[in-house]
């Protein structure tokens, strides 16, 4: 499976059920307003009361909130009791819109043009989904920012029913024999490609995005190739990471082999999720497609979509939310920019919901996930957030197809959250022998998280790999990897042997005379650097455990974590504790995946550090 990568989510206690698709929720959520900061226990929402509405101020020590009505404007200092205002909530989106860039200027969330310019483009989107969800606003707040805002279970527990036929008796994996065949797979991720980059710019600045406008002169310019800054890559970046690979077109040197395929998943545009239009999207999708085919030739690619891809950034409705707040336009895109590449079978749920499955090559299966619809960032989940596009239904079939078939899958997913991680780690934990592999992406950094049997959980059966970023955001190396696996032979496991991860290293290709080529060089050999007799579930397991007794081994791993430019910033002991843990956590908000690590830190606060490593 190729997606996006895995996030850590807070699992909510209660099931929930979102009203049946195509139907409305019901009155409570529908004339809702939400507003929150963007920070631990700074948040405002709307409460029902009797017929009217009030609204709420948490305890927030210091901060100030403004709330908004038709005919009024008030402000209380949080850090005092509840403090309630009349609040008549209108089901006008202007007004909506209004009430929101006054809020996120007035708590100096972005400078003001981007305050307005991204309540422009969230306001219907967001409006439409709260409109239809059963969310009373505190639940809302609560999904969104997490415990400290508001109690919220939409992401709890829910079960979907595992196939009856029983699970085949396991089977230890095993090296390949001597002589047998292996096969190299590129993997891209989050690419984020900026058309606004400019060399030279300022490469620090207050909006989320940086290393545009006008060339300066001075320290603190862009560099021509990146910068270790708020910016994503200019095109002749990308460019030059594919032009040097095996397969390129032009490229004499096969000093490191050709690929059989490459897995490639998402996130193409840049960070600028305030001021994107469908075109916008529609361009770099294309833009990127057409430089990979250019590149890479006839090598097969396997496209996954990232939550980059839409806009507003995230926005991703079920499948049954239909008219122009559908993602068909994206989905429709996709389809057009990818077939070649996939088969038409492929292309027809690709349309559907954005996921798909196809056969890499006789015995091993790819299955690309849409993991937007288990996002918490995902805002149309307050509809129904309990499979909502029975993605993970229509999963458990195509592995048991392939179990029956005897055919080996290789997943990769986006972020998992809540119940919905839970469901998949079942998932995983009972398709064991049939999945070879699980390949993500979207945290921008290399590591990796591991999967247990459900039993013990103690027995690792499956290992997410999650590979670092082309783009260099935030202070990051562009980055690339490259898998080892078992090739197409009788009896062949299709398993991860090994890896190997690519950097540009950016402070010699930005100091090299003008004309001269980037070179992209390997920064580590995962079996080599880690000293891992083979890269089966068991031996990630023991690194683990390694790193919590060596240091010099945990502090490698955090410089290959960050692609050879950590931050100034060393990991001390809550942070390695929270890193260890979450390199366990294949599932949301479970600590007895943890426990095994003696972990001094409460599992609250190993939550916490987690939340703000995100660099995505």
């Amino acid at each position: 499976v190729t997606g996006t990568g895995p996030e850590r989510r807070q699992a909510g206690p209660v099931p929930r059920d979102g009203p049946e698709p195509g139907q409305a929720g019901t009155g409570r959520g529908r004339s809702g307003l939400l507003g929150c900061r963007a920070h631990p226990g700074g948040c405002w929402w709307a409460q029902a009361s009797g017929s009217s509405w009030s609204s709420g101020c948490g305890v927030c020590p210091g901060e100030l909130v403004l709330l908004g009505s038709e005919h009024s404007m008030g402000c209380g200092v949080l850090g005092l009791s509840q403090v309630s205002i009349p609040l008549q909530l209108e089901p006008n989106v202007a007004r909506v819109g209004s009430v929101a860039s006054r809020l996120c200027q007035k708590l100096r969330l972005a400078r003001p043009p981007v305050c307005r310019q991204a309540v422009q483009l969230f306001q219907g989107d967001v409006v439409a989904a709260w409109a239809r969800s059963v969310l009373r606003p505190p639940e809302a707040c609560g999904l969104l920012l997490g415990s400290r805002c508001g109690h919220w279970d939409i992401l709890g527990a829910w079960n979907l029913s595992l196939p009856a036929a029983p699970k085949p008796p396991v089977r230890p994996p095993v090296p390949p024999p001597p002589g047998a065949p292996t096969a190299r797979i590129l993997f891209l991720t989050d690419l984020h490609w900026d058309r606004q980059y400019t060399p030279g710019s300022a490469a620090a600045c207050p909006d989320p995005l940086c290393c545009r406008g006008a060339p300066r002169d001075g320290p603190g310019a862009a560099g021509f190739w990146g910068s270790y800054s708020k910016c994503d890559l200019p095109l002749h970046t990308i460019d030059a990471l594919l032009a040097q690979l095996p397969n390129a077109t032009g490229h004499t040197s096969n000093s490191t082999g050709g690929f059989a395929a490459a897995y490639w998943t998402g996130d193409i545009p840049a960070h600028d999720v305030w001021q994107q239009s469908r075109g916008d999207q529609l361009r770099a999708l294309r833009t990127v497609t057409a430089l990979l085919r250019t590149r890479l030739g006839g090598l097969r690619v396997f496209p996954a979509v990232g939550n980059h891809e839409a806009t507003p950034v995230n926005a991703f409705p079920p499948p049954y939310v239909h008219g122009n707040r559908s993602a068909a336009w994206l989905y429709d895109a996709m389809a057009e920019a990818w077939q070649g590449w996939l088969p038409p079978a492929a292309l027809h749920t690709l349309r559907a919901g954005g996921f798909y499955t196809a056969q890499v090559w006789p015995g091993l299966r790819l299955v690309s996930l849409n993991m937007n619809f288990c996002s918490q960032a995902n805002f149309w989940l307050l509809i129904n957030a309990t499979d909502p596009a029975g993605q993970l239904q229509w999963l458990m079939g195509v592995l048991a197809d392939a179990e029956r078939d005897g055919e080996k899958v290789g997943e990769g997913c986006g972020g998992t959250c809540g119940g919905w991680s839970w469901n998949y780690y079942r998932i995983i934990s009972r398709f064991e022998g049939t999945i070879a592999a699980q390949f993500f992406g979207h945290t921008h950094l290399d590591e990796f998280e591991l999967f247990y049997d459900e039993e013990t959980l103690s027995r690792p059966v499956s290992i997410a790999f999650v590979a670092p970023s082309v783009t260099t955001y935030i202070n990051l190396n562009p980055g690339y990897r490259v898998y080892e696996v078992a090739s197409s032979y009788p009896g062949s496991s299709h398993a991860v042997l090994d890896h190997e991860t690519f950097i540009l290293n950016l402070t010699e290709a930005n100091t090299a005379p003008p004309g001269t080529l980037p070179r992209w060089q390997r920064l580590y050999r995962a079996r080599e650097a880690y000293g891992l007799p083979t890269a089966f579930p068991a031996d990630w397991d023991r690194l683990v455990r390694r790193m919590q007794d060596d240091e010099q081994l945990f502090q490698q791993f955090w410089f290959h974590l960050h692609k050879g430019h950590p931050p100034r910033e060393p990991c001390g002991g809550p942070c390695k504790a929270a890193l260890l843990c979450a390199l366990r956590s294949g599932r949301a908000a479970d600590p007895t995946l943890c426990q095994p690590l003696r972990p001094t830190l409460p599992f609250a606060r190993i939550q916490e550090l987690w939340h703000q490593r995100r660099l995505c």
